[in-house]
């Protein structure tokens, strides 16, 4: 598996909080753990819009065949700034996402996720880093507490990112399984 951003600023932090705690720094620990925590959230939920926009962008040119009439009207009419709309944020689901490819899709999502119980995880977590974004950009971020740890952060990215990875995987798959 490729390290992402997210992995590097994760990891950069624990050297960092390693320092801090090698030289006694314990109020500056503090500081670091309590702010980054926040910055590995929004780093982990641009990743999976940045991700998820790059795919739907994919998935599109392929099956479009690279049709730029095409693939530019859905950039610009259901991709471009609407990735939040995509999800129902308070749920612990991709079902809105889902149903947006059409019903049929959604129920065979519903059931692939059913059959796997790692696709399920996936998506919760990667719901939770979305939900907990959203509060956190919307709750003054300045003042807003984090319930997280940084650990806790990481180990959701960690889990959401198999959603993502799969995710092209059964758009392209879709078409096939009902011929």
């Amino acid at each position: 598996m490729n390290k992402t951003i997210v992995d590097q600023l994760y990891h950069e932090f624990k050297e960092l909080v390693s320092y801090l705690d090698q030289e006694s720094q314990i109020s500056f620990h503090d500081v670091a753990n309590k702010n980054f925590t926040k910055v590995l959230l929004l780093a982990a939920a641009s990743y999976f819009e940045d991700r998820l926009v790059k795919e739907l962008t994919q998935f599109i040119k392929t099956t479009t065949r690279e049709n730029e009439l095409l693939v530019e009207f859905c950039k610009n009419k259901a991709i471009s700034r609407q990735y939040h709309t995509y999800f129902d944020w308070d749920k612990k689901n991709a079902n809105r996402f889902f149903g947006l490819f059409g019903d049929s899709f959604k129920k065979w999502m519903e059931k692939a996720i059913k059959d796997d119980d790692k696709l399920a995880t996936s998506i919760q977590a990667f719901i939770e880093i979305g939900g907990e974004r959203n509060r956190l950009v919307h709750q003054d971020f300045g003042t807003f507490t984090l319930e997280k740890t940084t650990e806790e952060i990481y180990q959701l990215y960690e889990k959401a990112l198999y959603f993502v990875e799969v995710l092209p995987e059964k758009l392209g798959q879709f078409p096939t399984a009902f011929k």
